[in-house]
């Protein structure tokens, strides 16, 4: 989902969505209608936080 989620907000930075679309894309849930997923290399969790 990260991957995806970050490949939609790829595409809101190059004009191709509008930033209100990813509203819409969290609350569905579903990933088929986020942009085309992003590379898993480099791609890491780096903190969590509570």
């Amino acid at each position: 989902m990260v991957r995806a989620t970050v490949g939609t907000l790829i595409e809101v930075g190059r004009g191709r969505r509008s930033p209100e679309s990813i509203i819409g894309l969290i609350e569905s849930g579903t990933s088929s209608d986020a942009g085309e997923s992003v590379p898993a290399h480099a791609l890491f969790l780096n903190k969590v936080e509570y």
